[in-house]
């Protein structure tokens, strides 16, 4: 008797990316799909688990419940629970419901974010009750939200809470899959805003499907694997792709402040096999490994994103694992991801002069099947490919990507959508990443910094992440920054650093000497005549690793003018 052949969750008829949990809650049910912090008595905290039916199936019941409470298909839903089992099944919930879910990093701060929901306009809030609080003191969509779900008490904040709305999702007992199109939207995700202003992207249905594929394909990622993802939106892929997720007892707006132990402690209790983490996250774990001679026994994978990795990072998170293990450092953006990648066993010595001589950062050849162009740089928006000039190997110019993953629109942006997208002969959609790169004769793309923080002084034009691994290898700094002050055409560039510890005046005179030394050196940092020590760099909340330049060249220009 002929077996029923089980369709692929990723084609037409099941391309509402929630299906991809029901197909795993099937395939495993009683594998474990989350272990979460939990709070016991005495507030002290211990791990929970829940298995993939269990998972499905609280799922059903929230998507059950939240059509019963009138959030239907259609209805833009801002999401801000902490990360754990409600965050995950109300993920799914929402797409299961047809809802779409817009997510904002509550990291970014409360200015950008009051203008991120006033944008969204979402009808429906759900969310921790200080999320609730705020968002009644700070009037937070005010105009538009109707329907208020929270994850703990409401205080008299108006809505319901998840309790009752897993009680009005108890009548029935069916799954609930509301059937969308491939192009039907999915979701908004907020940028994080730290190279501009915060712009919600429109994900569409395909768009998650095709990120599962390419990221399983690229990482050669396998159901029953154990994942540490110490940033949220990215453990959201984790049961699409039949990983366990154990979800970190950390801030996920703070990584770089993360206990390193706890994180050691829980990848050595449930043998982690893959850890997703900013360079920041990186750094704290690996120094505190390599400081205490700890290797991860059980991690084969490491991948890592948000910035450029410091090729110092990525050598010491290897000396904290075992010798087969791969550390991953893919290139790409919220509004397309992955565009390329590079894994550490790439990072040869020869690379590594490269880097260090301000060539830029190698972030690999570009994803499958993503395709991946330099144009000349330009202030001009396009209507199509064919107005763009491609760059010959070896020359900087504008990264720009096609591919299943590039989203095609801003939300109620459509002068940045307009300037940020275009299209080919062919109808596919081009993503503008705004960053500047070099694309090498073996199909290698080189990462040299965004093209808005370039220093043009009428001579030449400098990249920042090229020039800044040159001082990067001073032994007495945290991180460098080149800034420009000035009108652009006419710009002095600038060197601020960030050293480690306080620094006796012959020392700061040393150092200060050094990296002028390094300057003169090199003939793309020959420009650069001043430096200025800054207490501590303004950085991003998201991954705490991309440098606030236009802070840094404000501060700059009133420094030297003082």
């Amino acid at each position: 008797m002929d077996m029923p052949v089980e369709k692929a969750w990723n084609t037409e008829e099941l391309s509402n990316v929630a299906s991809a949990l029901s197909l795993q809650a099937r395939r495993q049910p009683n594998a474990v799909a989350i272990h979460y912090p939990k709070s016991g008595a005495f507030r002290k905290q211990h791990y929970a688990s829940c298995t993939y039916q269990e998972l499905n199936e609280l799922s059903d019941c929230y998507a059950r419940g939240l059509h019963e409470y009138g959030i239907t298909p259609g209805t833009r839903t801002a999401l801000m629970l902490t990360p754990g089992l409600d965050f995950f099944a109300m993920f799914f919930a929402l797409f299961k419901a047809g809802a779409v879910p817009v997510l904002i990093d509550p990291g970014i701060g409360m200015k950008p974010l009051k203008q991120c929901l006033a944008e969204a306009e979402p009808k429906a809030f759900i969310g921790v009750t200080k999320a609730h609080f705020a968002r009644k003191m700070l009037g937070w969509a005010k105009e538009s939200c109707e329907l208020l779900v929270s994850a703990g008490p409401s205080f008299g904040l108006g809505g319901i809470n998840l309790k009752k709305l897993k009680e009005m999702g108890a009548t029935a007992g069916e799954e609930m899959m509301y059937s969308v199109k491939p192009d039907d939207m999915a979701a908004i995700l907020f940028t994080s805003g730290s190279t501009g202003v915060p712009k919600g992207v429109v994900y569409r249905h395909r768009h998650f499907n095709a990120q599962v594929e390419m990221l399983k394909s690229a990482f050669n990622i396998q159901p029953g694997e154990v994942s540490l993802p110490t940033f949220p939106p990215f453990a959201l892929f984790d049961p699409a792709l039949g990983m366990t997720t154990i979800v970190p007892d950390m801030d996920p707006t703070r990584p770089a402040d993360a206990d390193p132990e706890k994180l050691v402690r829980v990848i050595n209790e449930y043998k982690v096999t893959n850890i997703f983490g900013s360079p920041a996250l990186l750094n704290t774990l690996s120094r505190y490994c390599v400081e205490n001679k700890i290797r991860l026994e059980s991690v084969t994978r490491v991948i890592s994103a948000g910035a450029a990795v410091p090729v110092s990072t990525i050598r010491r998170m290897q000396d904290s694992l075992y010798r087969d293990a791969e550390i991953h450092t893919p290139y790409g953006a919220t509004e397309c991801l992955p565009v390329s990648s590079i894994s550490a066993s790439e990072i040869d010595d020869g690379m590594i002069d490269q880097i260090e001589s301000g060539d830029g950062v190698c972030v690999g050849r570009p994803t499958e099947p993503n395709k991946v162009r330099i144009i000349k740089i330009s202030e001009m928006g396009f209507n199509d490919l064919s107005e763009t000039t491609e760059m010959p190997f070896g020359m900087p110019g504008e990264i720009i990507v096609s591919g299943p993953t590039c989203t095609d629109s801003y939300w109620q942006r459509d002068a940045d959508t307009a300037m940020a997208k275009f299209s080919d002969e062919e109808g596919n959609t081009w993503h503008r990443m705004g960053d500047v790169g070099i694309m090498d004769g073996s199909g290698r793309l080189w990462y040299c910094g965004r093209v808005s923080q370039r220093v043009e002084t009428g001579q030449e034009t400098l990249y920042a992440d090229q020039c800044e691994a040159i001082f990067n290898q001073h032994p007495d700094l945290v991180r460098s920054a080149v800034v420009g002050v000035g009108t652009r055409g006419r710009q002095t560039p600038v060197l601020c650093i960030e050293v480690a510890g306080k620094l006796s005046p012959v020392d700061t005179e040393r150092v200060h000497f050094d990296l002028l030394q390094l300057a003169q050196a090199h003939s793309i940092t020959r420009s650069i005549r001043t430096v200025l020590f800054h207490p501590g760099f303004p950085v991003d909340i998201r991954h705490n690793s991309k440098i606030g330049r236009e802070e840094l060249a404000a501060w700059a220009e009133k420094k030297m003018q003082s």
